[in-house]
C-alpha cells in the first residue's frame, strides 16, 4: 500500500512538473487570452460596448430603491475637471451627501469633496455606471447622516448630457449640481 501511495505521489509530482515546464501551455494560456482582447476590442469598435476612454462622464447617474435614491450629477468644470454633487439616501434619516471635484484617471473618477471633510473617494467609472468601492476613507463620514456611508454604492447613468445634471434635485429639493 505505501508503494502504491509513493508511485502515484511520483507520477503525480513529475506529471506536475512537466506542465510547468512544458512551453505550449504558457503560449496555450496567452492564445485564450488573446481572442477575448480582440473580442472585447471588436465590440468597442462596434459601438456595441462603450470605450470608457472615450465617454464623457458628464450627465446623471441615477438609482431608486425602496429607501429613497441615490443620484450622482457630474458637470463640466475647468482644466479638463468635472463638478459633482452626489446622495445616496438610505432612509428616513440615513443619507450621505456632498458636491466637489472630479477628474479622470483612465477607468477611475476622483472624487474629491469640497468642505471641511477631506473625503476623497476613487471610483470605477465604466460609461454606463459609477461604483463606489466597499471601502471609503474615515474622513467620508463627516458627509453622512446616522449610519449612512458611501461605501459600495452605485449609480446607473439615465442621461448623458449637461441638462439632466442641473436639473436634478436632492431628498430637500435643494440642486444637487448647481448649474
Amino acid at each position: 500500500m505505501l508503494r502504491i501511495s509513493l508511485v502515484l505521489l511520483a507520477l503525480t509530482l513529475a506529471a506536475c512538473q512537466q506542465q510547468a515546464a512544458t512551453p505550449n501551455a504558457s503560449i496555450n494560456a496567452d492564445a485564450s487570452a488573446a481572442p477575448a482582447s480582440a473580442l472585447e476590442q471588436a465590440a468597442r469598435d462596434s459601438g456595441l460596448v462603450a470605450d470608457v476612454a472615450r465617454v464623457s462622464p458628464v450627465g446623471l447617474y441615477q438609482q431608486r430603491h425602496e429607501a429613497g435614491r441615490n443620484s450622482l450629477c457630474v458637470l463640466p468644470g475647468t482644466d479638463g475637471r468635472y463638478r459633482f454633487g452626489v446622495e445616496a439616501v438610505f432612509g428616513a434619516e440615513e443619507s450621505c451627501r456632498g458636491t466637489g471635484i472630479a477628474r479622470r484617471a483612465g477607468d477611475k473618477l476622483i472624487l474629491r469633496f469640497s468642505g471641511r471633510s477631506q473625503c476623497t473617494i476613487v471610483v470605477q467609472y465604466e460609461g454606463d455606471r459609477v461604483a463606489m468601492p466597499g471601502v471609503v476613507d474615515v474622513a467620508c463620514a463627516k458627509l453622512c447622516d446616522a449610519n449612512g456611508s458611501f461605501e459600495g454604492v452605485s449609480f446607473p447613468r439615465i442621461a448623458a448630457d449637461e441638462q439632466a445634471a442641473k436639473t436634478v434635485r436632492d431628498r430637500n429639493e435643494n440642486a444637487l449640481c448647481e448649474g
